[in-house]
């Protein structure tokens, strides 16, 4: 490994480093000299001679408002300071065979706060990741333990069956369903022009149609004041279970390779 070739390489800018070490340094003496001129008007000695109502506190809270504006620049030039370009060589790559194994961790607690589609829509993201799914490992924890979000993890992994050879056949870059489904514009995708792709992009964007309805009815159905047990967070045992196939169609899904899925709710 010591000998093989670098996966990318990282050129300093030196234009850019002077250009913004310069503006930088000007615009910090410019702060100075404002700091300066605030400071010594609230230090002055007040003109006996005037009757004219003091104009300190009004005073003081441009000073506090232009300290906090000038900090959140210093802040801000972090990443200016010795800017650089990188260029990538991804065909030196190992094959998929040498690859190591990787996690995802995506962390929940209460479905409330965190719309329970927002989060399968991240666990449909790091699913669909490139990468081999048999080295993939995504785990969710639920600190909350809720039952609608070991629903739609179920859900999630019935849909992943469809979404993932979708992605992977014509290589999307945008691998959240949700906001693949409601850009406005098209990603440059391979065979984005076909009417093959507008079929098969309208039977996933309809299962997933039903994959949020799902969703949707069953947390109505938590809801519910006299049979609903409710969505929020409680106590509870620890929970891990790997999920499995919950659903009839078994058109295609013995022939696609996903991630393992894991769902692990902590006490």
């Amino acid at each position: 490994m010591e000998d093989s070739l670098p996966l990318h390489v990282c050129h300093v800018q030196t234009l850019s480093i002077f250009i913004n070490r310069s503006h930088a340094l000007l615009h910090s003496i410019a702060l100075a000299f404002l700091i300066y001129y605030r400071t010594s008007f609230l230090f002055q000695d007040p003109d006996p001679n005037t009757t004219a109502t003091p104009l300190f506190l009004p005073w003081l809270l441009v000073f506090a408002s232009e300290l906090l504006l000038s900090f959140t620049w210093l802040l801000d030039q972090a990443f200016r300071w010795h800017p650089v370009t990188r260029t990538v060589f991804p065909e030196r790559l190992p094959e998929d065979d040498k690859l190591p194994a990787i996690d995802v961790f995506i962390c929940t607690a209460d479905p409330d706060k965190e719309p329970t589609l927002e989060v399968m829509n991240t666990v449909l993201s790091a699913m669909a990741l490139d990468y081999p799914p048999e080295k993939l490992h995504v785990y969710l924890s639920d600190d909350g333990g809720s039952p609608i979000t070991l629903h739609g993890m179920k859900e999630a992994w019935s849909f992943a069956r469809w979404w993932l050879p979708f992605c992977r056949k014509y290589r999307l870059k945008t691998r959240s369903p949700e906001a693949y489904f409601s850009t406005v514009s098209k990603d440059d995708d391979e065979g984005s022009g076909s009417s093959e792709f507008m079929t098969e992009r309208q039977k996933i964007k309809e299962r997933y149609e039903m994959f949020k309805e799902s969703i949707r009815e069953v947390r109505g159905r938590l809801l519910d004041p006299v049979h609903g047990s409710g969505i929020t967070a409680r106590d509870h045992p620890s929970v891990i279970e790997v999920i499995q196939d919950n659903s009839n169609d078994r058109v295609q899904v013995d022939k696609v390779k996903t991630p393992l899925l894991i769902y692990v709710a902590r006490e």
